[in-house]
């Protein structure tokens, strides 16, 4: 290991940042040297910023892709190796903006039906039925559905908080035959090496099979189960603050999003079109001919 990159995780570890942050910026540094086949210490900042537009427009990488090359470069200069911020400005790009496409009950319920094995039905349901990342939902043990309470206990979830959500009936029914049938030990959802948990990668395919099993267009990844959790909840009545707490959002913001999709929303808004009154007795209009 090279020093620069020790001082970068001890940097990174002293502010305790997620393994997963620590490991995209030492990645994000590492390709930028790569590129320019030179240490990145020697490397100025009009190549920095002229290789994150390499990135965006001739690799044509995604919006998050690129703003997460970017804030590990950032830190790396500033952090690291303690340059001025401003000489190396590295604007962040605009967020877009997209509505999730969510499914209906029946979808859901479909998506359930066709996830083959027991242990693939029972982890989607799990996802879905608690509002869970996929992150969160692989990394549950058994010790925390707590069937007295109805609650399921997300320890460590994103921003290294932990959080309660709900254990729903129908759910507790559905583990309870899972475990008489597959009897795991620690892992809700082991791997093949039972002393690990199955990974996010295994949680996405098993989404994505069932889905095109089931013939279902909608949605793209296993997230989308938390974003139906979210819009299902906000139809059935539920306040936007207590689904925040559920879902573990930092800000009500990002949970009133879910608003923009709800459809008894959209259904209770009538068009301008619809108050227009319409006589009855309107001359019926010939299209012309030719």
């Amino acid at each position: 290991m090279t020093p620069l990159r020790a001082k970068m995780i001890h940097e990174m570890r002293l502010r305790r940042f997620a393994s997963k942050t620590q490991k995209a910026y030492i990645n994000a540094v590492a390709d930028l040297a790569r590129f320019y086949n030179s240490s990145p210490d020697q490397i100025d900042s009009e190549k920095i910023k002229a290789y994150l537009v390499y990135l965006e427009h001739d690799r044509k990488l995604s919006w998050s892709t690129c703003n997460v090359a970017a804030a590990g470069l950032r830190f790396f200069y500033t952090q690291v190796l303690g340059k001025d911020a401003m000489d190396l400005f590295i604007p962040r790009r605009k967020k877009q903006k997209k509505i999730p496409e969510i499914l209906t009950f029946n979808e859901v319920e479909h998506l359930f039906l066709h996830a083959g094995r027991s242990k693939h039905r029972v982890l989607l349901m799990t996802t879905y039925a608690a509002g869970l990342r996929v992150s969160e939902v692989v990394r549950l043990k058994i010790t925390d559905i707590d069937s007295e309470r109805m609650t399921i206990r997300i320890e460590q979830g994103k921003g290294n908080k932990d959080r309660y959500t709900i254990l729903s009936s129908r759910l507790l029914e559905e583990l309870r035959m899972y475990w008489r049938m597959c009897h795991p030990k620690t892992w809700l959802f082991p791997s093949t090496n039972p002393e690990r948990h199955v990974s996010t990668c295994t949680a996405q395919r098993i989404y994505y099979q069932a889905k095109l099993r089931a013939g279902i267009k909608k949605g793209k990844g296993i997230h989308t189960l938390r974003h139906c959790f979210a819009t299902h909840l906000l139809e059935q009545g539920t306040d936007p603050r207590t689904i925040q707490i559920l879902l573990g959002h930092r800000s009500i913001i990002t949970t009133m999003a879910y608003t923009q999709v709800t459809q008894k929303r959209l259904l209770s808004i009538k068009s301008p079109l619809d108050l227009i009154q319409i006589p009855k007795d309107r001359p019926h209009v010939h299209e012309n001919q030719g």
